[in-house]
């Protein structure tokens, strides 16, 4: 067991996969000096001519990415900011997302792109986007969200082993301020699973991210009132997972669902309609969304960001809301 936060998960997880497969490598704007976060610190020396400086040409990121990938390497490509990605959306969603379609199963993408995505950092209108509901929209890209450092490195080594296109998205508020004591070697998991982190009777609280974080803080708040809620860490936000989220759903009754996305086509929208559709006899009251608000960017000046960020005591404020229906 090891003491590690994020950014070190994700630096020792690409470490162990360019160590064990010569057709992984990673490209990316200054990554060989280690890239904005130092995610990539000290991989160059360790794996040379594999961790490549890319111009900054987000398309051209994403279009060798796949090009390498279907010529048998393992591309992991490395966007700067999840802001800058939708330079690289029609490469994405146009083209990686389908390649095996296209060509009847013939072919296949393993391909990654990492970026570090969300708010709390004061990076201001470029810097903190929330990007996940415009590519867990498109079918054939599988988009990943962990929380944990631990789950970083298991679902990073499965990105990276899978065949098809994977967006992994690493909250960057997280990154140094999370620390988990993790095994020596990632744990073998699935694309695609949710888990319960937390089990109460009284409603069930849906999150991913940073959000996850602020979610079980305001668990805690809310079971010293006597409101015990579940909570379920999504990880993965394509493929959801349905069997998870109705099982909770319809075990409490009363569901929040959280993002730091904004409220109008936040990745909430299609969770709440996949309870209602599938659990709606089991609700005892109206599925509640707790998001940021429906504006462009993000607000530079904190007390701004602070408005628009959701955090624990406004999940706290809407579970006492919804456990008193």
């Amino acid at each position: 067991m090891a003491s590690m936060t994020v950014i070190e998960a994700v630096r020792s997880t690409l470490d162990e996969a360019l160590g064990k497969d010569d057709r992984v490598f990673v490209l990316g704007e200054d990554v060989e000096a280690g890239g904005v976060f130092r995610a990539t610190e000290g991989l160059a020396a360790k794996h040379p001519g594999r961790i490549i400086d890319s111009p900054l040409a987000e398309s051209s990121i994403i279009g060798i990415s796949i090009g390498a990938a279907h010529y048998g390497m393992r591309p992991v490509a490395e966007i700067q900011f999840a802001d800058f990605i939708h330079a690289g959306f029609d490469q994405l969603c146009s083209e990686a997302s389908r390649w095996c379609y296209r060509t009847r199963g013939d072919a296949y993408l393993p391909m990654v792109v990492r970026t570090p995505w969300g708010g709390g950092v004061h990076g201001g209108q470029h810097h903190s986007q929330s990007i996940e509901a415009y590519y867990a929209h498109m079918p054939g890209i599988k988009v990943v969200a962990p929380a944990f450092p631990a789950d970083y490195r298991s679902l990073l080594r499965a990105a990276i082993e899978d065949p098809n296109p994977v967006l992994f998205l690493e909250h960057k508020r997280t990154y140094r301020l999370i620390r988990q004591e993790v095994e020596g070697a990632p744990a073998e998991t699935v694309i695609g699973r949710a888990r319960v982190t937390r089990k109460g009777p009284d409603l069930t609280i849906i999150a991913y991210g940073l959000m996850l974080h602020e979610s079980l803080a305001a668990a805690e708040t809310l079971s010293s009132e006597g409101i015990e809620p579940t909570v379920v860490d999504l990880l993965t936000l394509n493929p959801i997972d349905r069997e998870t989220i109705l099982e909770t759903a319809k075990a409490t009754g009363k569901v929040l669902i959280v993002h730091e996305d904004t409220l109008t086509g936040g990745l909430g929208g299609e969770i709440a309609a996949i309870i209602a559709e599938h659990a709606f006899e089991y609700l005892d009251a109206p599925i509640r969304r707790v998001a940021g608000p429906d504006i462009p960017p993000m607000p530079f000046h904190h007390a701004m960001e602070d408005f628009f960020m959701p955090n624990r005591e406004k999940i706290a404020a809407a579970a006492r809301e919804l456990a008193a229906y």
